[in-house]
């Protein structure tokens, strides 16, 4: 038997330009350049404002266009702002049409899992740089390719190389099956190649420029260099036989089985460990080039006499507005409804873009003028003056919610006199200390780095000696706590920090 009920529920919904306004919130400057190069690409109602006048001022028309509400709303953020309501000619049939399909909202799920486009390729509109070209860059795999044709190798063997090379990941190993890769090749190429000949092709290239490069682990990756180095040093012969014979030993630091099963003092085994240290154990790393590796900071923070001075990294951001020709042209076109559905389309689009750059700089001003007021300490005397700080305490401040603050702090970075410093550095949670004043945890990870650095490299602290030492200083914490942090800073325990 069916049953007919009624049922209430509150249900947050985004508008259209909120979505905007939360996808660009969360985009460093460098993929904001991109997103705004893009949509002026993409939108011809878009264009750059050269007069760098108002929107507004400059196009009477647009006042006519927007709601009264919309127009005393701009500039709110996504939680205060209520949905933008888009004016529309009542005598326009189209006008009424897309004013209906406006009104489609969107759900957080919806939102949720949307592509920044954080991955695709700077632009720059800056006056310094557009004046020079950016030189060509060879990557290490094009670099390896190469090499691999001077090789007296087979077509279908270049084939092979190349396909194994580009299964490289970015450390420099080769995480997939060899096997895998020769059934694609054999069956993409009909080359017919056995195991046998892939090993040899794949031992050819680990043994290329640099060397160790495709390895399937660590121990094959050290061992290629080891074999393929030049000198005939007793310390480079030990380190062979270390990692042929004992490198579980090695790993763990059982240098005294070391000793015992190859039968070599403690001085050999001390240059062997010296040699194998010298070893790059990520072959695939070190090839970025400045251009691809660069931190663009989003703030700057200077001092001037007794005063913070913050400023917007937003300069390859040009003003925006509204194209005159294409509003003329809406205006004009009253029995072309077709392209004036595709121009009040690209219009609202637009409208919402110029109005969520807007509103994200207002954002991102307001959270770092928080962070900065919550640690001027620490922006006045620098590290060793970090405060306990989370972003409930920044979202009470700007009256924001907690995932603004999240998406606006997350992948940000500032400049300031102590250096580049990413936003969520200045998060932590507090400890107390025997006075009774909370010290941030990060200042206590430093700390424990500290002592850990200072420590005898033949006998390295353990955990309950760390604590002892941070207990000596006024901060009280557990074992378990100094272990969660050590591990955090990627500290290995001290049976594997021991060094001769």
């Amino acid at each position: 038997m069916l049953n007919i009920t009624q049922s209430q529920r509150l249900q947050q919904k985004l508008t259209p330009s909120q979505v905007q306004y939360l996808k660009l919130l969360q985009l460093p400057i460098i993929a904001l350049e991109q997103r705004t190069k893009q949509e002026l690409e993409e939108n011809p109602l878009l264009e750059e404002d050269l007069e760098t006048e108002e929107v507004q001022e400059e196009i009477p028309e647009l006042r006519e266009m927007l709601s009264d509400k919309e127009e005393e709303e701009r500039g709110e953020s996504a939680e205060t702002i209520e949905p933008v309501a888009e004016s529309t000619d009542m005598d326009d049939p189209v006008g009424q049409e897309i004013a209906e399909h406006e009104e489609d909202e969107h759900t957080w799920e919806d939102f949720a899992e949307e592509d920044d486009g954080c991955n695709q390729r700077t632009w720059y509109d800056r006056d310094d740089d557009r004046d020079y070209p950016t030189p060509a860059n060879v990557s290490l795999k094009e670099h390896l390719i190469q090499q691999v044709h001077l090789l007296e190798l087979e077509q279908r063997l270049i084939f092979l190389a190349e396909e194994i090379i580009w299964n490289v990941d970015e450390d420099g190993y080769l995480r997939r099956h060899l096997g895998e890769i020769l059934h694609d090749v054999n069956h993409e190429h009909d080359t017919g190649i056995t195991v046998e000949e892939a090993e040899k092709v794949l031992t050819k290239i680990q043994r290329l420029d640099p060397p160790g490069f495709a390895a399937r682990n660590l121990r094959e990756c050290l061992l290629v260099q080891v074999e393929v180095a030049e000198d005939h040093s007793t310390a480079r012969i030990i380190a062979k036989k270390i990692l042929q014979d004992c490198f579980d030993h090695f790993q763990k630091k059982h240098f005294e089985k070391i000793q015992q099963e190859l039968h070599i003092d403690e001085g050999l085994l001390r240059k062997a460990i010296e040699y194998i240290t010298r070893l790059n154990p990520k072959p695939g790393e070190g090839t970025f080039t400045p251009e691809l590796n660069q931190v663009i900071p989003d703030f700057s923070v200077t001092r001037e006499k007794d005063e913070l001075i913050i400023t917007l990294n937003d300069h390859g951001i040009p003003p925006l507005r509204l194209s005159k020709r294409y509003m003329e042209m809406y205006r004009q076109r009253r029995k072309d409804p077709e392209t004036r559905r595709f121009i009040k389309q690209k219009m609202d689009s637009a409208k919402w873009f110029i109005q969520a750059i807007s509103q994200r700089r207002q954002t991102m001003l307001a959270v770092m003028h928080a962070i900065v007021e919550k640690q001027r300490d620490w922006f006045e005397n620098g590290p060793g003056y970090l405060k306990p700080l989370i972003y409930r305490d920044i979202a009470d401040v700007i009256r924001m919610d907690i995932s603004t603050i999240s998406r606006t702090v997350n992948r940000k970075y500032v400049q300031t006199e102590w250096g580049v410093y990413e936003l969520r550095y200045f998060f932590s949670e507090g400890i107390p200390t025997a006075n009774g004043i909370e010290v941030s945890n990060t200042e206590v990870k430093n700390l424990i780095k500290r002592i850990i650095e200072e420590e005898n490299p033949k006998k390295p602290l353990s955990d309950e000696a760390i604590t002892a030492k941070l207990r000596e200083r006024g901060f009280d914490i557990a074992r378990r706590t100094v272990a969660k942090y050590r591990e955090a800073l990627g500290i290995p325990v001290s049976r594997l920090r021991v060094r001769f």
